[in-house]
């Protein structure tokens, strides 16, 4: 029994440093998330990585196991429709509103396959309508690991990350080979692209006025007042008319207030009232 306690104490750690849900019959995700770092440290079961975590509230240790735990795979240009209607429609509704300024925030972007995949999507716009002005594009990038920005950061990728997404004429034309089996992001790729730690439950204020909101598969890790009081803050962030693209299984329930739901073909934006 002692161990269901442990897991439970767990899952109210986990939520309350970074608002995932855990459900209760994920202790293999647990297990597997935390084995390596246990072994590390010498822990032979969850009621001691507890223990040593409550033993030391602000060391290493705590953001050790959030990390473990908040690190997802990603993909390039992940579910492909979002970026085509961003170059498609987005782009040019939002440069005619903005005279060509453009702000996007990538939230919780894991390894940065997002972020630089809307940087390239951007170059894309351009080089689809020549005789347009180039597009002053800020792309903020945030995650809550600092493991993770360190790699989006260094903007280099293995060919099993290459892999996830990514054609080869988006390869040839936006990496240069590092090793090989080893790219780097093309700096005129990452000259767009600012990463920043956050945790989406702390404050956006710092954070500025967006255009466009990326914010997609992480919602999911939430309960539902969680992601209500995530949705109410982003709305806080984007200007009056801009854009929110979520995951191709999240949804927007409620909040009409703020959002307006625009049909795409495929999938379905939401755009701020």
């Amino acid at each position: 029994m002692s161990g269901d306690l442990d897991f439970e104490q767990f899952r109210i750690f986990l939520e309350k440093s970074c608002g995932i849900l855990l459900g209760s019959n994920k202790q293999y995700l647990v297990s597997s998330r935390l084995n390596k770092l246990m072994a590390q440290h010498g822990f032979k079961s969850l009621g001691e990585l507890l223990k040593a975590m409550q033993g030391q509230p602000r060391g290493g240790l705590r953001e050790q196991v959030v990390d473990a735990m908040t690190t997802n795979e990603t993909l390039w240009f992940r579910d492909a429709y979002p970026f085509e209607v961003l170059k498609g429609k987005v782009l040019p509704e939002m440069l005619k509103l903005t005279g060509g300024r453009l702000r996007i925030w990538s939230a919780a972007c894991s390894s940065g396959q997002e972020p630089y995949s809307l940087s390239m999507t951007i170059d894309e716009y351009e080089r689809s309508n020549p005789s347009q002005p180039k597009v002053a594009a800020q792309i903020v990038a945030t995650e809550l690991s600092p493991t993770m920005l360190a790699a989006c950061k260094s903007a280099e990728y293995d060919s099993l990350a290459i892999a996830r997404g990514l054609s080869p004429e988006r390869l040839q034309r936006y990496f240069d080979v590092v090793t090989p089996g080893r790219w780097a992001v093309k700096q005129a790729v990452r000259s767009r692209v600012e990463f920043r730690v956050l945790n989406l439950l702390d404050s956006y204020a710092a954070l500025g006025k967006f255009d466009v909101v990326f914010c997609r598969n992480v919602l999911i890790y939430f309960s539902a007042d969680v992601k209500k009081d995530i949705l109410k803050r982003i709305h806080a962030t984007l200007r009056p008319g801009g854009y929110l693209f979520l995951g191709a299984s999240e949804a927007l329930n409620g909040l009409p207030e703020q959002y307006q739901m625009v049909q795409c073909s495929p999938g379905i934006i939401y755009k701020a009232r």
